[in-house]
């Protein structure tokens, strides 16, 4: 799968903000305005949140209407239902997912 330039970037930001936390995912997001939001899964004893649900979150915080593209840095080779969810109740269907592994690789 080839990555455009604006994608590429939302990996970098991705796969930095998991390497700079440690975190299990890394994920970042670009909003229909344009602006990228980054971000780790949170796993603390009173709260769970994946990287993407972080992001979207953040959106919504900053005004965000809707996304256009996300990716997600994870062991996992599917997304998972509940980010699929938050990307389908926010997004819509028509929201491009890039799913790399911890080297920032397509799976498959």
């Amino acid at each position: 799968m080839e990555l455009s330039a604006e994608d590429r970037k939302l990996l970098t930001l991705a796969r930095a903000t998991r390497g700079r936390t440690g975190a299990a995912e890394g994920a970042a997001v670009r909003d229909t305005d344009g602006r990228t939001y980054a971000a780790a899964s949170v796993d603390l004893p009173s709260l769970q949140l994946s990287a993407i649900q972080v992001c979207v979150a953040m959106a919504i915080a900053g005004g965000s209407t809707g996304l256009d593209a996300v990716v997600l840095m994870s062991e996992a080779t599917e997304l998972a239902a509940p980010d699929e969810a938050v990307l389908r109740d926010f997004a819509g269907e028509g929201v491009v997912v890039h799913h790399a592994d911890l080297q920032g690789r397509p799976p498959g």
